[in-house]
């Protein structure tokens, strides 16, 4: 097949009987031998968000070596499979020379590994300090939190709430967005791993331009979210053990409060964790370096401001939904319809991007009606 075709789909699952000194069992070649190969240890890896991707690197090889061995034993694939695999973590650890771990919540592994080698970025170059955390019982927290929501509503700010489960963010968002049970009109949304990528994208853009005054969600309101108009976090069950309320998480969650000037978060909680304990703790920790550096160095604090970018899909959208009359070809010069052409081909891909092939079949009897008009 490869004589023939120079092609074999899957052929990468057999690589062990192309690679030179290669034998089963031995680690793949990785673009990090390849740096090797060519400067030996004067190379730097950066691993950015290192408290999430060292454990997915740790969790690669496992996952990938029970995919392969279910597809094995039934028959899909030869034992040479194997061979090729992510590596193993003590193996991509020793081809890593010089690292550097970035991370907002490093954990023991970075520490331990970076010894005394470790600096801080706690200053802003906004002046923007870590919000200022406020611990409350749960008995009557909705109402609380309504109070608290029309107070960020009458300044134009948003608010996020961090609930436990799928089911509990939903039924929360939709009664906060009944005005019969709220007393006032919210504009609220929720957010998590069953809604797409690209509506997650919307939502949080939404968010930003007033769209909705308050957004609900999981784990994905953590790291990564850059949320200016963000003035209130509040965090329900944030006593509760588990890795969404484990120390980490907490200070990312409360980080999403961090880029507004009046940046506060709310814990609901009728104890106090160990995770809570240490979370407030460096959160205080940061938030006094940062008022004593502004006080020092006559420094006011700033909001970030940042425009919404444009959603790309949208407007690819909005091109489409152009109601493309009959073209009176006898009206256009060759130079027109040639531009024409082109204009329409663009437009009759786009319909077919989404999936809108009865437009795109009619835009294509066009472009071929003009294009038979000089024949």
């Amino acid at each position: 097949m490869l004589q023939e075709t120079g092609y074999i789909n899957g052929i990468e699952n057999y690589s062990i009987y192309f690679d030179r000194n290669r034998k089963h069992g031995d680690p793949p070649y990785t673009l990090v031998d390849y740096f090797r190969h060519l400067w030996g240890d004067n190379f730097l890896t950066v691993i950015d968000e290192s408290h999430v991707t060292v454990p997915q690197i740790g969790g690669m090889y496992a996952g990938d070596f029970a995919r392969k061995t279910n597809l094995i034993d039934f028959g899909f694939r030869l034992p040479s499979a194997l061979d090729n695999r992510p590596l193993k973590f003590e193996e991509f650890e020793q081809r890593m020379a010089k690292v550097i771990y970035v991370s907002a919540t490093p954990s023991r592994y970075e520490f331990e590994k970076s010894k005394n080698n470790i600096a801080e970025q706690i200053i802003r170059p906004t002046g923007l300090v870590d919000p200022e955390i406020n611990i409350r019982s749960t008995k009557n927290q909705i109402p609380d939190l309504i109070k608290d929501i029309k107070s960020r509503v009458d300044k134009k700010e948003r608010t996020l709430v961090v609930t436990l489960t799928k089911r509990m963010a939903e039924d929360l968002a939709n009664y906060l967005s009944d005005p019969n049970k709220t007393g006032i009109n919210l504009k609220v949304a929720y957010l998590h791993s069953d809604i797409d990528t690209l509506q997650r994208s919307k939502i949080l853009d939404d968010l930003r331009s007033g769209n909705y005054d308050v957004l609900v969600g999981i784990n994905l309101l953590r790291e990564g979210l850059d949320l200016p108009e963000v003035s209130l976090v509040t965090i329900l069950d944030a006593d509760q053990q588990g890795f969404l309320r484990s120390q980490s998480s907490l200070i990312q969650i409360m980080g999403r409060a961090s880029r507004h000037i009046s940046g506060q978060v709310i814990l609901y909680a009728d104890s106090i964790s160990d995770a809570m304990d240490g979370a407030i703790k460096e959160v205080n920790r940061r938030r006094k370096i940062q008022i004593k550096y502004n006080q020092d160095n006559h420094i006011t604090p700033k909001s970030v401001v940042k425009s919404i970018r444009p959603q790309i899909v949208d407007d690819i959208k909005k091109e489409t939904k152009t109601n493309w009359s009959k073209i009176d070809t006898s009206s256009l010069t060759p130079s027109q319809r040639q531009k024409q052409v082109k204009e329409l081909k663009k437009q009759m891909r786009n319909l077919a991007f989404n999936l809108d092939f009865e437009a795109a079949i009619q835009i294509r009897d066009q472009i071929k009606e003009i294009e038979n008009y000089d024949r």
